[in-house]
């Protein structure tokens, strides 16, 4: 088993009110669009943890991590996923992972140049660990730089300089954040 940690791109923190593209925490957790070199490197078992992306004045945190169920193409996961197509929510922003139409064809909302790459190895996940409340959210912003040091051996300053844009993990890495990301989920029930 293995694993991978990435960071979303500058601005994109849901604790902020970002709306999450890719991935999604829906009923069923999913990578469609992004990383497509972690989607193609994944197999069912491993894990994919995601950190917010960099916003002026806010901690990084991790957003949350999921297992991973099975891969499938874009076009499968049209079908199987209507609820995750790509399109414009009603305030103007997108939502949604699924970058093709009916047909195959990009959706005309997916504006990235590497569609034929990008298609392949859409990430179906289960078992999803996500921060949501914002007493969640809070805590990881506290404790993040600190776990992820713990768990790469480091004393590095910032999420940035410990994870860089990603980073594989080993099984005991992979334990520490689950272990870290349930023990905040638990003390937010109480």
């Amino acid at each position: 088993m293995k694993g991978y940690i990435y960071t979303m791109f500058r601005g994109a923190d849901p604790g902020v009110g970002w709306r999450m593209t890719d991935p999604l925490f829906g009923r069923v957790p999913t990578l469609g669009a992004c990383m497509p070199n972690i989607r193609r490197a994944v197999v069912p078992g491993d894990f994919v943890f995601v950190v917010s992306g960099s916003v002026s004045g806010v901690r990084q945190y991790v957003v949350g991590g999921f297992r991973v169920a099975e891969k499938i193409n874009a076009l499968e996961a049209f079908e199987r996923f209507p609820e995750n197509r790509m399109r414009k929510h009603g305030d103007g922003t997108l939502v949604g992972n699924v970058i093709v139409n009916s047909d195959g064809s990009q959706n005309k909302h997916d504006y990235h140049k590497n569609f034929a790459k990008r298609i392949e190895n859409y990430i179906v996940g289960r078992d999803p660990i996500v921060l949501k409340t914002h007493d969640e959210i809070e805590v990881g912003r506290e404790q993040t730089l600190e776990v992820l040091q713990d768990v790469f051996d480091t004393k590095r300053k910032s999420v940035g300089n410990i994870v860089s844009r990603w980073r594989r993990l080993n099984e005991a890495q992979i334990d520490t954040l689950s272990t870290w990301l349930k023990h905040i989920k638990q003390e937010g029930k109480k």
